[in-house]
């Protein structure tokens, strides 16, 4: 069994790298990955604890992008969804660690979000909401993000339950919603590529078309130009029949099928290392075997 797709406390996880090891050792994993938002540094942390306990561990990460105009042109009705939000593309450094080039580039995307973070605290202040950026990077440390902002929302009584911060105040469509720089989808398939990753589609459920045959088909195809090589077929919040449409869409595209629980420790408390909501996860380390076979070095 393996989790290609888990968060440490360096990015909104709760759990330290070195401990997601040790606990994915005595869970009985046979390989991990860990794919922090916008930043290598947990990945790193956990790489290291990995080899000393010699577990098969593969150096990932989560990038934030964007919709922009040119992809948006190319699929009919997309652009009247409202605002899209961000779509995460994960990449997995099958071989070698990220070229440094872009870490440098991680190091831009951290500064986009510490922006972010600024605008939002004003956004909330100005909607009555008394909170301070200091004390919400005392528990992002490394990484501040929304899930730290949900929890002083939540320590503070503005809500009852961390989701209700997401849908009253942080999330893309609510109170508080504040954009942040972030590169387009292309650019980060692109990216990923050129650093020597494999570029795969993150949870394609959280789309606003994830459910749409003919647009994800068409959204492969673009990205496919630029890089793109692999699907995440298999994730905690898809359900059997949506993984299933998503594994023939690998299969007619020839994508690498990819897959994890998006583990957050108690920030996810739903979900579980290794075996995701309910066991809807559970992954061979032949995933792993194929995507390392079938990995296209760059160009």
């Amino acid at each position: 069994m393996i989790d290609l797709h888990t968060h440490t406390d360096q990015s909104d996880g709760t759990v330290p790298p070195a401990e997601l090891v040790t606990r994915s050792i005595d869970l009985g994993l046979e390989a991990l990955s860990v794919t922090d938002h916008d930043t290598m540094v947990g990945c790193d942390m956990a790489a290291q604890a990995a080899r000393e306990a010699g577990l098969d561990f593969v150096p990932g990460i989560e990038l934030s992008t964007r919709f922009e105009k040119p992809l948006i042109a190319r699929l009919p009705g997309v652009e009247k969804m409202g605002r899209l939000g961000s779509v995460h593309i994960l990449g997995y450094f099958l071989e070698a660690d990220p070229a440094p080039e872009f870490r440098d580039f991680l190091w831009t995307q951290q500064e986009g979000r510490r922006k972010r973070n600024v605008d939002l605290i004003a956004k909330l202040n100005s909607l009555g909401v008394d909170i301070q950026l200091e004390e919400v990077q005392a528990l992002g440390r490394n990484l501040t993000g929304r899930p730290h902002f949900a929890k002083i929302l939540l320590k503070k009584g503005y809500v009852t339950k961390i989701q209700d911060a997401f849908d009253i105040y942080l999330a893309d469509s609510a109170q508080a919603a504040v954009e942040r720089d972030e590169p387009s989808m292309e650019e980060g398939v692109e990216r990923i590529r050129q650093a020597g990753g494999m570029a795969s589609l993150a949870h394609p459920v959280r789309l606003p078309f994830g459910k749409d045959p003919e647009l994800l088909s068409r959204l492969i195809e673009v990205l496919m130009e630029h890089g793109l090589e692999a699907i995440e077929v298999y994730h905690s919040e898809q359900s059997a029949e949506e993984s299933a449409l998503y594994l023939e869409l690998a299969r007619e595209y020839k994508l690498v099928v990819t897959g994890g629980t998006d583990y957050h420790g108690d920030n996810k408390p739903g979900i579980a290392l290794g075996t995701g909501k309910n066991h809807n996860v559970l992954l061979g380390k032949q995933f792993l075997e194929d995507m390392r076979q079938r990995r296209v070095p760059a160009a």
